[in-house]
């Protein structure tokens, strides 16, 4: 049996995968997959996989690790085609084990179709006994089996009718690349909880999680895709169809905060400028004298180095990271254990020693890495340690794909902020305000979900299941109407 990937020294919140497409005549398609994957490591560390078509046959390749660690030489010469879509999964709706890893490959009445999914929805369990009830297994708990079952198993008449349909059923959040035999297909959600991006190559189209995964791969012409929006790519060219009519953008903020690289660009926004504003922002609300701004390497070092712009006070690096610590299935035994985060981080001495500290980071979720890192600073001679978040307080889970541990886990839901700094033994603690992030990413508030930092979710429970918002409250006030 695999062992899960190591996350003990990382209280980061995890994404669900990252998904990639391409069609492209005379291209070899699963080698620029896998390099568009490797650009969307930082989404999924679990598994990695690539289905091809031909136009005839599809095959797939799928196994557990780094997308490094997954293919190699040999087992990419067998995926000729020239249709390919590829996943790097992290887990949030099934365990972390081979048969849940993407892209889902099956046979239908319409010929091959194979998916990758990156999201979660929030009515599983109902799809999954309609499933059920129509004589369906399934060999997972995976909501992607779930999204390529109804696909399969829809009465369209062909594949944009039977998206269509699974798209009124399902509830939550899904950037898709789906597979055919002979078309590439790119669908968002109608909320647009995740971002999915499309561009032009060598004559042919890509579609990736990300725009930096475009880039890598020489895409160029690179917009993003609508929110609702089906993408159909063949030998025709590339269309656009309305799938779903949109909703009111639920886009997760963490995008912004965290999960998508720093080079990516999203909404017309470079993230590495916007994390740079977040930390200005956080200067703003938070000051303190000190003598020297850190960031958590390496998802806080833009939001630490706006901090220093704004506050005046000199940025340098003072932790260095080991970036394949938290990447690794080899448990580390109870010596390293107890070594704790500085199996992650190795502090510079030279350049803590006596001063005042401020330490940037992105987010604090349960709590568990927090006081380890500010006792480290402290044992490499930190006079002082202030902490600072460049996003308010993650009082709420998420159930759209995040991995954001549960209420009691979530320790500013246990703790209020001054428990919390003494919790983690800081001098002060400081999170973003709600406000002072929204003015930071300059789009209105209705624009981001934000559920983790409030608790106002885009869906309602309702009878064992989940209504939109909007749908929830036109049903209240029918109700009242009625009374």
């Amino acid at each position: 049996m695999t062992e899960q990937i190591l996350t003990t020294f990382d209280d980061s919140p995890k994404e669900a995968c990252g998904v990639f497409g391409i069609f492209a005549r005379d291209e070899a398609v699963a080698r620029i997959t896998f390099f568009g994957l490797f650009a969307l490591q930082h989404r999924g560390q679990e598994s990695a996989g690539i289905a091809v078509s031909d136009g005839y046959r599809a095959k797939l390749y799928k196994e557990m690790g780094l997308v490094a660690q997954v293919f190699n030489e040999a087992n990419l010469a067998p995926l000729s085609g020239h249709i390919a879509i590829g996943h790097t999964r992290y887990s949030t709706a099934d365990s972390a084990r081979q048969v849940s890893a993407g892209p889902f490959l099956l046979e239908s009445a319409l010929g091959p179709i194979a998916l990758s999914h990156n999201g979660n929805l929030v009515n599983t369990n109902e799809l999954r006994q309609l499933l059920f009830e129509r004589g369906v297994g399934l060999a997972s708990s995976c909501d992607s089996e779930i999204m390529i079952q109804m696909l399969a198993g829809a009465q369209g008449n062909d594949w944009v009718d039977r998206i269509r349909e699974m798209m009124i059923s399902a509830l939550g959040a899904y950037s898709l690349t789906i597979m055919t035999r002979d078309t590439l297909y790119a669908v968002r959600d109608p909320w647009g909880f995740r971002p999915l991006s499309i561009g032009q190559f060598n004559g042919g189209w890509v579609v990736a999680s990300e725009s930096c995964a475009l880039e890598t791969v020489g895409a160029y012409n690179v917009q993003e895709v609508p929110p609702g929006t089906i993408v159909i790519i063949n030998d025709d060219g590339m269309r656009m169809v309305q799938g779903r009519e949109p909703e009111q953008s639920h886009l997760c903020v963490f995008e912004y905060i965290y999960f998508a690289r720093p080079d990516s660009i999203i909404d017309n926004q470079l993230l590495h400028e916007v994390r740079q504003e977040l930390g200005r922002q956080l200067a703003r609300e938070y000051p303190v004298e000190a003598d020297l701004v850190i960031g958590i390497p390496d998802s806080a070092t833009a939001a630490a180095i706006g901090y220093a712009q704004e506050s005046g006070i000199p940025y340098n690096e003072g932790l260095m990271k080991n970036r394949y610590i938290g990447r690794t299935f080899i448990q580390p035994d109870d010596r390293l254990r107890k070594a704790g985060v500085a199996l992650k981080f190795n502090p510079l001495p030279e350049v803590l020693v006596g001063k005042r500290v401020i330490v940037v980071d992105d987010s604090i979720v349960r709590g568990t890495t927090s006081k380890p890192t500010v006792q480290l600073l402290r044992r490499a001679g930190a006079a002082e340690v202030h902490l600072r978040i460049s996003s308010p307080p993650i009082r709420h889970p998420c159930f759209m794909g995040v991995d954001m541990a549960t209420y009691d886990e979530l320790i500013a839901h246990r703790l209020s902020v001054e428990e919390i700094e003494r919790e983690v033994d800081a001098d002060s603690l400081g999170f973003l305000s709600l406000e002072g992030m929204i003015e930071a990413l300059q789009r209105p508030l209705g624009r981001f979900c934000t559920a983790c930092f409030t608790g106002d979710y885009p869906f309602e429970q309702k009878a064992g299941g989940f209504l939109p918002r909007e749908q929830q409250r036109c049903e209240t006030v029918e109700r009242q109407q009625v009374r």
